[in-house]
């Protein structure tokens, strides 16, 4: 959430304290807030070990042969491009991810140069770049995606009459994966890649609503009540994000299993530690006010914002739901979508 739109009725908050004394740090405001930060990493390293990684997939697998395709860490190579329904072609998702990227990284590299490199010091940005980033992965999959479903339907043309292989290449393509227990066409397990990309669309979906709504519902009365002027760049910072995202949920068939709110976790985690370590070398006004530990207030802020992580993640995760219980209604025979 960055102010300095470049326009005259520019803000800024005020300078607090020196951040760079040993006194700034050293007391029971800095030591309560280090501990809601540790706590809240230590959970979400919990769940990530828990319940993230090949290894916990296999255990699991091993205990129930018959459940493990419904665990919903697992992640198949045809959930990253295809999209939710078997009527919607893949190129169609690999087009909108290449449009988002394109306009997001011209809009990054616009705030760039109207306001500097200073705009990374901001959670807005660093929630934006990586939203782009996301988008441009995902169209380098999409991309590869298309090409393994041209190379397949163009195969599927040439196969023989074999009543054996008939079976199971004459399926439509939705058939062959919709079904997660059908274990006699295993899928292809995701890639780092995949699980990289899995990861980023969970951290955002969360990130993406904290920093919109922080920005509309907290920030925006505060800047009106200082009559200033919200500018192109700004309000499409705050926006269009979120726009380009939950369109892009509603065309993917990825998952979303609750645990990895832990990543999301950790993103603002490491948002405040580097905050720390900025402010500890150079005496800076705070980007945000609620993450300066001169107030007295300020362990009730870290311990809000913590959970507003809930809620924030909860918002998105219902979303999901409310996709699946639409394609599930209106396309029962079509979607491949699995909550």
């Amino acid at each position: 959430m960055k102010f300095k739109g470049g326009s005259k009725n520019t803000w800024q908050p005020v300078m607090g304290p020196d951040t760079t004394t040993s006194s700034y740090w050293l007391n029971w405001r800095g030591l309560l807030c280090c501990v809601w930060i540790l706590t809240a990493m230590g959970i979400a390293s919990y769940l990530i070990t828990k319940y993230e990684g090949a290894s916990n997939r296999k255990s699991r697998k091993r205990e129930n042969e018959d459940e493990v395709d419904d665990y919903g860490g697992v992640l198949y190579d045809d959930e990253i491009w295809k999209p939710c329904l078997e009527g919607i072609h893949p190129a169609w998702l690999m087009s909108y991810r290449i449009l988002a990227f394109i306009v997001l990284l011209i809009l990054i590299i616009l705030n760039a140069i109207v306001d500097g490199g200073s705009i990374f010091y901001y959670y807005t940005q660093w929630t934006f770049t990586l939203v782009t980033i996301y988008f441009g992965i995902g169209s380098l999959l999409s991309m590869y995606g298309c090409y393994q479903h041209h190379n397949k339907v163009g195969g599927d043309r040439s196969e023989g009459l074999d009543e054996e292989q008939a079976e199971i290449t004459n399926l439509p393509n939705a058939a062959k994966f919709a079904g997660p227990n059908d274990h006699k066409h295993p899928r292809q397990v995701a890639g780092i890649w995949g699980y990289v990309f899995q990861i980023m669309f969970q951290t955002l979906a969360g990130a993406v609503v904290l920093t919109d709504c922080v920005f509309w519902l907290i920030m925006v009365p505060f800047l009106t009540i200082k009559d200033y002027n919200l500018n192109f760049l700004i309000i499409n910072m705050h926006s269009i994000n979120a726009v380009f995202l939950v369109g892009d949920t509603a065309l993917n068939s990825l998952r979303f299993p609750w645990f990895r709110i832990a990543y999301f976790t950790l993103w603002t985690c490491i948002f405040v530690i580097f905050q720390w370590i900025v402010h500890a070398c150079i005496a800076l006004w705070w980007p945000y006010p609620f993450l300066d530990l001169s107030s007295p207030f300020s362990p009730i802020w870290y311990l809000l914002l913590a959970l507003l992580h809930l809620p924030c993640y909860g918002v998105f995760a219902l979303v999901i739901k409310l996709k699946h219980c639409l394609l599930s209604k209106w396309f029962p025979d079509s979607n491949r979508y699995i909550l």
